[in-house]
C-alpha cells in the first residue's frame, strides 16, 4: 500500500475523531499540541490517537471511545494513577478556599517541609511549575554560587536556552549561550574528567539524570560527585522523572549518593503542575538574591496535590508495588524476546518502574521502522506507550497481563515480518523519523 493510500485508510476508522480534531487544532496550535512529545512527531498519523478525554486509574479513553492501559502516564507525571481519590479530594477541598492569593499560603511551607522530610539533599525548597523551571533555576543558582558560567550536562533537562542550545533543536538560541553547555556521555567517568580538565576552573555545575535508560555502573554516581567537587563545581541531580518513582527520596536515596542540588517535578503531584529545586541550605539561601520567582509558584491546588501525593507515598507501598509489577512485566517481555529469537534487535533496559524497549537497526530495517510497527500493534491492542514502560500505582496485575499479551502478539508478528522481509508493507502509516535523541 502506498503512503498516500495508508494515510487515507488511516483517516476513517479507529482514530477518525482524533484526526478530525488534529486538523482543527493545527489551524491554531503548531503541531496541534502544547507538548512536543504528545504531537504527531511522536505518534504516527493513521495508527495513533491524538486526544484523550478522560483517565481513571491506569486507563485512559480517547475521543473515539477507545480504551487503553496507559504506560505513558502523562509523560511520567502520573505516579498514583489518574483521578487518584486522595489527590482529587485534597484538590477539591483546597478549591473551596482559593487557588492563588496576594500573600503566601501556609501550604507552601507544608509541602516544602514534606520534601525536606523525604529527600536526602533537601534542606530548603523552591517551587516552579515545570521541570524546565527547576533545572534552569538550579543552573542559575550554581552559576551564582561558583561565579562560573559553563555547565556539563547528561540526559534531558527541558526547553530552556542553557540546555536545548546544546542539542540539535537549538534554533533561536544564541551561539554564546550554546557555547557554555557541554554534553557528556552517561556512565563514562573518563569522558567527564576530560571535559572538566578541558574547561578547568570554568564549570559551575554538572547536571545529569542519575538514571535513565539503564542503571549506572557501581561507583559511577559517587565518582561524578567526587569529580565535580574536585574541580570546584556543584553536582545537580535532575530527578524530574526519578524523584518519587525509584524511591520516596528519589534516585539519590535509591543509589545512596547525595547531590548538592536536585530538581523534581512530574510525580511530585501526580500530574498537577508543580516542580521543585531542593538542596543544601547555604546554596538555597542564595535565592534571596538570585531571581527565581513566579506568580503561580505558590498556586495552592498543585501544592495540595503534592502534599496528598507525598503523604500517600509514605503511607502506602507505592514505589514497591510499581517496582514489583514492573519487574514482572520486564521479565516476561525479555522471555518473549528470547522465545522469538529477537535478542539481537530488541532488549529491555532501565528500572522496573521506568523501563524501555530498545530497538537496534535490523539488516534490512532501521530501528524507527521497528518502533513504528511496535506502536501500531500496541495501540491497536489497547496499550498506550511510546516505547517506555512507565508504571503507576493504579496498574493492576490484570493490566500487566494485558500488556504482556499484546507484547507477545507484537513479537510474533515482528518475527514473521523480519523473516519474510515485508515489515514496511505491514505498516498502516509512514515510519517515524529521528528528530533528536534526548537520552
Amino acid at each position: 500500500m502506498s503512503v498516500v493510500a495508508k494515510r487515507i485508510a488511516g483517516s476513517s476508522g479507529r482514530y477518525s475523531r482524533s484526526e478530525e480534531l488534529l486538523a482543527r487544532a493545527e489551524k491554531t496550535i503548531p503541531l496541534g499540541s502544547q507538548t512536543f512529545s504528545k504531537s504527531r512527531t511522536q505518534f504516527p498519523y493513521g495508527i495513533s490517537p491524538y486526544f484523550i478525554e478522560r483517565g481513571e486509574g491506569g486507563h485512559v479513553f480517547d475521543v473515539d471511545g477507545n480504551e487503553y492501559v496507559d504506560f505513558i502516564n502523562g509523560l511520567a507525571a502520573v505516579t498514583l494513577g489518574y483521578n487518584d481519590p486522595d489527590v482529587t479530594a485534597a484538590v477539591r477541598d483546597q478549591l473551596e478556599n482559593g487557588v492563588i492569593f496576594s500573600l503566601a499560603h501556609p501550604i507552601e511551607m507544608q509541602v516544602a517541609e514534606k520534601v525536606v522530610e523525604m529527600v536526602p539533599c533537601a534542606e530548603k525548597v523552591r517551587f516552579g511549575k515545570n521541570g524546565s523551571d527547576a533545572t534552569a533555576g538550579a543552573v542559575r543558582l550554581a552559576r551564582a554560587y561558583t561565579g562560573r558560567d559553563h555547565v556539563l550536562a547528561c540526559g534531558y533537562h527541558g526547553w530552556q536556552d542553557w540546555y536545548i542550545g546544546a542539542t540539535p533543536r537549538h534554533k533561536g538560541v544564541p551561539q554564546a549561550v550554546r557555547d557554555m553547555t557541554h554534553m557528556f556521555p552517561y556512565d563514562d567517568l573518563g569522558a567527564l574528567d576530560k571535559l572538566l580538565r578541558d574547561h578547568n576552573d570554568e564549570v559551575a555545575a554538572i547536571i545529569l539524570e542519575p538514571m535513565n535508560v539503564r542503571e549506572p555502573s557501581e561507583g559511577y554516581l559517587q565518582g561524578v560527585k567526587e569529580l565535580a567537587h574536585r574541580h570546584g563545581a556543584l553536582l545537580i541531580f535532575d530527578e524530574i522523572v526519578t524523584g518519587f518513582r525509584l524511591a520516596n527520596g528519589g534516585a539519590q536515596e535509591y543509589f545512596g549518593v547525595t547531590p548538592d542540588l536536585a530538581t523534581f517535578g512530574k510525580g511530585l503531584a501526580n500530574g498537577y503542575p508543580v516542580s521543585a529545586i531542593a538542596g543544601r541550605a547555604d546554596l538555597m539561601d542564595l535565592f534571596e538574591e538570585v531571581y527565581f520567582s513566579f506568580t503561580f509558584g505558590g498556586e495552592t491546588l498543585s501544592l495540595a496535590a503534592a502534599l496528598a501525593t507525598m503523604t500517600k507515598l509514605q503511607r502506602e507501598p507505592v514505589v514497591e508495588t510499581m517496582a514489583r509489577r514492573g519487574k514482572r512485566l520486564n521479565d516476561a517481555v525479555r522471555s518473549l524476546i528470547a522465545e522469538n529469537g529477537l535478542q539481537e534487535w530488541l532488549s529491555v533496559t532501565g528500572h522496573p518502574a521506568w523501563s524501555f524497549l530498545q530497538a537496534k537497526d535490523h539488516k534490512k530495517y532501521d530501528s524507527f521502522v521497528i518502533k513504528t510497527f511496535f506502536l501500531q500493534e500496541m495501540m491497536e491492542g489497547g496499550i498506550l506507550t511510546l516505547g517506555s514502560h512507565l508504571l503507576s500505582y493504579a496498574h493492576t496485575e490484570k493490566d500487566i497481563d494485558r500488556f504482556i499479551s499484546v507484547y507477545g502478539s507484537f513479537l510474533e508478528k515482528l518475527k514473521e515480518a523480519l523473516a519474510r522481509g515485508d515489515l514496511e508493507d505491514r505498516l498502516k502509516c509512514e515510519p517515524l523519523r529521528p528528530l533528536f535523541k534526548v537520552r
